[in-house]
């Protein structure tokens, strides 16, 4: 009974709140408070929408009241759009009469976009405010975002509801051939430091030609896209060292998302992908972040793909996927993988000297270095690994064991590790992983810290307190270091020459 009264007693209260229609509010008296007095909607590409961001807006006084408008200062001019507590109002950019209950808040969610025309020429900035109330009682929060000016490259239409397509070993993907003489950008085969480079799809270089990155060249690329360099086509990144943090003279590949929050967010693409056939490849200060696959390098055709002074961050799956491929790399560094930092597998040939391979990806399962000579996802196949030699190296990460030797009987297995620091605990019974073995180890450090400077922000540079610091052989030495740094004798292990770290 005493159940039955209370459930009775709730209802007449549930239904009295239910019958008031309307709220005896005040207008505003200029006082509203907000999360932030300035909303920074990050960079965007020119004519591409932005992230959305988020302002609240409080109502500290005892007092429901009413803001008489709600409204950006350029009008319905304005090329940003809000939401106001899921209200669009005038095409999104005018609101009257909006309520706000005492002690409360409301939410006001903002987007644009821009066309490099609307920003300021001097800084490329575009800007607006949105006010509340107006006369003696406006109140203003203003809206800031950086407008980058890019190329677009993207699958033409087709009509019928289709678009541009390239197809391998049986696959169909959405992309299209780089053009050398495009009606709307010029040369598609060269791409220049003069403006940022937007990829949509797989762009794809035409059998016998050459795609060219010039230094500070800088491309991105949105979700499912990439390049793919197919037989006896060729790839020449032509950067430089660069002189500040801004990385002026480095090449850099990464998504298309520019907030913060999607810096250091593996998987945003798909991969560079050097297919069986390309030749002649040519890397040189080339940054990679936040691939599926940063390069992925089939079957070449014995020709050498040389990489120097490159650096591949946040890749999902792999930072270098190889397979059969024929690499020379120097000065490389590789942080942080879903499965390997480094893989060469389906046998082929490899020399790696002064580089550096960390993975602290959150996972048991996956390497800093992973060999075999086997193809990938299938132990059957085999090829025969010539060679995979590692010279002053640095192979490392959050885990026990770091490095990954799987051998098949029925090809050859070739490697040797000379003067490096290893990760492991692999079981000495294992003859792969026999470390005083002179034929494939020498000099080898095993199981001491490097002590990078963060790896977090993929800074994976040494000092002087590093069990790397003065451990390399001169004799397989690079002059100089992935900065341009004249390396000191003995050399430091790893792709970085020691420094000493900011207190």
């Amino acid at each position: 009974m005493r159940c039955f009264s209370l459930l009775f007693i709730f209802t007449i209260l549930i239904t009295l709140g239910s019958c008031r229609t309307d709220f005896s509010t005040v207008l505003s008296s200029g006082k509203l408070v907000f999360s932030r007095d300035t909303v920074f909607l990050d960079t965007v590409f020119s004519t591409i929408s932005s992230s959305t961001y988020v302002l609240k807006v409080y109502n500290h006084s005892k007092e429901d009241i009413s803001i008489p408008t709600i409204k950006f200062s350029k009008g319905l001019n304005s090329k940003y759009r809000m939401t106001v507590d899921g209200m669009q109002g005038e095409n999104n950019k005018i609101f009257n009469n909006v309520t706000l209950l005492a002690k409360d808040s409301l939410y006001v969610f903002i987007e644009t976009t821009p066309n490099i025309s609307d920003a300021n020429p001097n800084d490329f900035l575009y800007t607006d405010d949105i006010e509340f109330d107006s006369g003696t009682n406006l109140q203003k929060v203003a809206l800031l975002t950086l407008v980058k000016d890019a190329v677009f490259l993207f699958p033409k239409n087709l009509g019928n509801g289709k678009t541009e397509t390239v197809t391998f070993d049986d696959t169909e993907f959405s992309g299209f051939y780089l053009d050398k003489n495009d009606s709307v950008n010029g040369n598609e085969l060269h791409f220049t430091n003069q403006k940022p480079y937007v990829i949509y799809g797989y762009a794809t270089v035409p059998k016998g030609k050459t795609v060219i990155f010039d230094a500070g060249a800088r491309v991105y690329f949105h979700a499912n896209s990439g390049l793919i360099v197919p037989q006896g086509a060729t790839l020449q990144c032509n950067g430089n060292a660069s002189t500040t943090n801004k990385q002026e003279n480095e090449i850099i590949f990464e998504g298309d998302r520019l907030e913060a929050d999607y810096a250091n967010i593996p998987g945003q693409w798909a991969t560079i992908w050097l297919r069986e056939g390309s030749t002649n490849h040519s890397i040189n200060h080339l940054t990679i972040k936040n691939a599926t696959i940063g390069l992925r390098i089939d079957n070449q055709d014995q020709t050498t793909v040389s990489i120097k002074n490159s650096q591949i961050y946040n890749s999902s799956n792999y930072g270098i996927l190889a397979q059969n491929a024929h690499i020379k790399g120097e000065n490389i560094v590789i942080n942080t993988a879903g499965k390997a930092a480094l893989a060469c597998t389906y046998g082929g040939n490899y020399q790696f000297t002064h580089c550096t391979f960390n993975n602290n990806w959150n996972s048991s399962q996956q390497f800093a270095l992973t060999i075999s000579n086997y193809k990938f996802n299938s132990n059957s196949e085999t090829k025969d690994l010539i060679q995979a030699t590692f010279n002053n190296c640095i192979i490392y990460g959050a885990y026990a064991n770091e490095l990954n030797l799987e051998k098949q009987n029925t090809a050859i297995f070739e490697y040797q590790f000379n003067n490096c620091l290893l990760k492991s605990d692999a079981n000495s019974s294992n003859s792969l992983y026999n470390f005083n073995e002179t034929a494939h180890y020498n000099n080898i450090i095993l199981n001491q810290s490097p002590r990078f400077l963060d790896i977090a922000k993929n800074k994976l540079n040494i000092d002087n307190t590093s069990a790397a610091f003065a451990k390399g052989n001169p004799v397989y030495a690079i002059p100089l270091d992935i900065n341009g740094k004249t390396r000191t004798s003995p050399p430091d292990l790893g792709a970085y020459q020691s420094m000493a770290f900011p207190k």
